[in-house]
């Protein structure tokens, strides 16, 4: 019975830790706007570059990181609860939280900072996924890099990440923690998707040179 006390606790927490709508808050701390009525309207670290500019959407980016790691890596074990599977579901609830966040009507980023988050706190429990998480960063710098595009390197990295679990031989409740969060973030870019595919979607500056 206290390990199902703890369990609830510990989902409710986590999804309202990945709730918490860091770049609306700082959006409207540095600005005084909504911003999801400025650039993409998306409530993410993206366009809160955009929006306010490389320093607070760097802290946009650490904040919503620190989510992830902290429903996994800290969390479960603050409640006792160091077991994988319990780790696993608390990473899912603090991205489905980000993603569709209680106080902004369900309406919220698209999970990929909080998903980085959620591999690194893993990570730091689980000494084999340290690989998988390292490859899934420097597929993302490479495609970053070489398109200039924050959406296809997100894309591309949801898709590879399960494929780097397998490969290094996860539990399966890691390789289906992959496969979910692969086609949540593809999901919640299906836009982006249209966009790259009609050639009309945007590049992020790169070394503070423009791009066409």
């Amino acid at each position: 019975m206290l390990v199902a006390l703890k369990f609830i606790l510990g989902s409710l927490i986590s999804y309202c830790l990945g709730s918490i709508p860091t770049a609306y808050i700082l959006t409207k701390l540095f600005k005084k706007i909504d911003i999801r009525n400025v650039g993409s309207g998306n409530v993410g670290a993206t366009n809160a570059f955009r929006v306010l500019g490389k320093l607070p959407g760097i802290l946009v980016l650490i904040i919503d990181i620190s989510k992830g790691i902290i429903a996994t890596a800290v969390l479960p074990d603050f409640l006792g609860l160091s077991k994988i599977i319990y780790r696993v579901i608390f990473a899912l609830l603090a991205v489905v939280g980000h993603i569709w966040t209680v106080f902004l009507k369900f309406k919220g980023g698209k999970g990929v900072a909080t998903t980085l988050g959620i591999l690194l706190g893993l990570a730091i429990k689980i000494a084999s996924l340290r690989l998988v998480v390292f490859l899934s960063l420097l597929t993302w710098i490479i495609v970053f890099v070489l398109s200039g595009f924050v959406s296809l390197a997100s894309i591309m990295t949801a898709v590879l990440t399960p494929i780097y679990m397998l490969i290094f031989y996860q539990g399966i409740e890691i390789v289906s923690l992959g496969i979910i969060l692969c086609l949540i973030i593809i999901c919640r870019h299906s836009s982006n998707i249209r966009r790259l595919l009609a050639r009309e979607e945007s590049r992020v500056n790169i070394l503070f040179r423009k791009r066409p």
